[in-house]
């Protein structure tokens, strides 16, 4: 009877060990450039201006059995703005816009996490952006999952969220368009184990 209660105990403690040690961390595929942020802003209404940031870099902790603790880090260079187009990308660089010489990065850090099931859920956090500060959230749906061909495991997702330059006083946003307001911001993201 005592072996048995001394099992019980160790298979309880190693249960509550493993649902500890659920969480995984994974850092962004930079390497592989398996990780995008792109950005569609209308351009006075008429037709869709595409863009990305071609440097940045970040961390998720994924928790199956609490999904509550998931989280993720996200600094991006928006020096590295690009939009297919040399004299375009100079001026929305300059202090109209993004004004990169001074605020040369961005940065994202989630507070919350919402679990909707399906693989999708709401992340909410800080987004920073020309020194300015705003609560966002992101719509996250997971893309898929597991080992790659190297030895490693992977972790997939996007996510959606709307911008409004306003928030973000860009000086010259007007020249867009009021069209412009709205900035669609979008993230594939494929993670590696660590």
């Amino acid at each position: 009877m005592k072996l048995k209660y001394i099992i019980g105990i160790l298979i309880v403690t190693l249960g509550f060990t493993a649902t500890a040690q659920a969480a995984e961390n994974y850092a962004f595929d930079i390497k592989g450039q398996h990780a995008f942020i792109q950005f569609k802003v209308k351009h006075l209404g008429y037709s869709w201006l595409l863009g990305s940031f071609k440097k940045f870099n970040g961390s998720f902790t994924y928790d199956q059995a609490n999904p509550s603790n998931n989280s993720v880090r996200a600094e991006i260079d928006v020096r590295s703005l690009d939009t297919n187009h040399a004299e375009r990308d100079k001026h929305l660089r300059s202090a109209d816009f993004f004004d990169v010489a001074t605020f040369p990065k961005a940065t994202f850090v989630s507070t919350s996490y919402k679990d909707l099931g399906d693989g999708k859920g709401i992340m909410t956090g800080k987004f920073t952006l020309r020194g300015i500060s705003k609560i966002i959230q992101l719509d996250v749906t997971q893309i898929g999952t597991g080992n790659d061909p190297w030895g490693g495991y992977r972790r997939g997702f996007e996510a959606r969220t709307t911008l409004h330059l306003s928030d973000y006083k860009m000086l010259k946003s007007s020249m867009l368009g009021a069209a412009a307001e709205n900035v669609e911001l979008y993230f594939s993201i494929e993670g590696v184990r660590q």
